[in-house]
């Protein structure tokens, strides 16, 4: 079943990934709706799996995560049993915010965040000790330029 998503739906999720933390009321108001529509609607994408949750976004920095690194992964490794090693060791691992299996050259790539360059060897360290990888390369980030969750909500196929 396929979900159809029109104007109103559109400006309703844009308003939830700017601040999902706003009453019915108040997204009513920016949408030019009324509250039951709204929650009607919001309920549906959710069923639908459009909203698939609700978080809220935490400030790595002060709390303490100060470095972020982006590790390109490649591997000679392509049998399911590894893959299913290396997907439960990233799984297990909370410094693992993204992980992504990659066309080219590169397999895999990660986006870790630790709290310095000590802690991200202790990351790789515990790694490479649970799965064998080809060849690791890890990139510190110097300067977080954008980083959003927002998708952009295109206007409808016709």
């Amino acid at each position: 079943m396929s979900l159809r998503i029109d104007e109103l739906d559109r400006k309703i999720l844009d308003e939830l990934q700017r601040d999902a933390s706003q009453s019915l009321d108040e997204i009513a108001k920016r949408v030019g709706s009324s509250k039951t529509p709204v929650w009607n609607r919001i309920r549906k994408l959710r069923d639908a799996g459009v909203i698939r949750q609700q978080t809220v976004l935490l400030d790595a920095e002060a709390l303490g995560y100060e470095a972020c690194f982006f590790v390109l992964i490649r591997t000679s490794e392509h049998e399911a049993s590894w893959q299913a090693d290396f997907l439960k060791a990233l799984r297990d691992r909370p410094e693992v915010q993204e992980a992504h299996r990659l066309a080219g050259d590169i397999d895999y790539i990660l986006k870790v965040r630790v709290a310095n360059a000590r802690a991200y060897d202790a990351f790789y360290q515990a790694l490479i000790s649970e799965v064998r990888v080809h060849n690791v390369t890890a990139l510190l980030s110097m300067e977080e330029i954008k980083s959003t969750t927002n998708l952009p909500l295109l206007p409808p196929k016709t």
